[in-house]
């Protein structure tokens, strides 16, 4: 008859202690008192700085796309101007300027230069701007991990955003 297997002794911590310790620890380290991105340790203030100007830079980039299809295509207005303006809060929040003409403004050159790479039909200029929308907020959820705590968030939060208006912006396609 075979013995049976001696019990079970615990030499350390349990796993669950050590994952809610690790998850714990993961939230310690990503917040800040003073909500001051340069003074983390994570990045060096010229690298969170780089991060923040080419993410506003990649907003504003992404509110031409979206005024020179607004241009190019003004009976989509009512569909893309909530989510232009939320383009605009994000290019504000990194830092841009996030002006630029509005949704039905076609005076800026860069706009109506940009409206003649424009798709011919709306849905092809929606499938563009989904497409740009998706792979920008994937640059952002790489570069969050490169960057300190707050600016970690903004990049997270804005990411999830984007994600979510390409996904308004192929809704109609399925």
């Amino acid at each position: 008859m075979p013995f049976p297997p001696p019990p079970r002794t615990l030499t350390g911590p349990r796993r669950r202690s050590l994952l809610a310790s690790a998850a714990g620890a993961a939230l310690l380290v990503g917040c800040s008192t003073d909500g001051d991105d340069t003074e983390n340790t994570a990045g060096s203030p010229s690298a969170a700085e780089r991060a923040r100007a080419r993410a506003a830079s990649d907003s504003e980039a992404l509110l031409q796309h979206y005024d020179a299809v607004l241009a190019a295509h003004p009976t989509l207005a009512e569909r893309l101007t909530p989510l232009r303006a939320e383009v605009v809060r994000h290019a504000t929040a990194f830092g841009g300027s996030g002006s630029t003409p509005s949704s039905t403004a076609t005076a800026e050159p860069s706009a109506s230069a940009s409206a003649s790479a424009v798709p011919a039909t709306a849905s092809d200029a929606l499938a563009g701007l989904a497409a740009a929308e998706r792979s920008l907020a994937d640059k952002r959820a790489k570069a969050l991990l490169d960057v300190p705590g707050e600016l970690a968030r903004l990049l997270a939060s804005v990411a999830a955003a984007g994600a979510g208006h390409a996904y308004l912006l192929t809704e109609d396609a399925k």
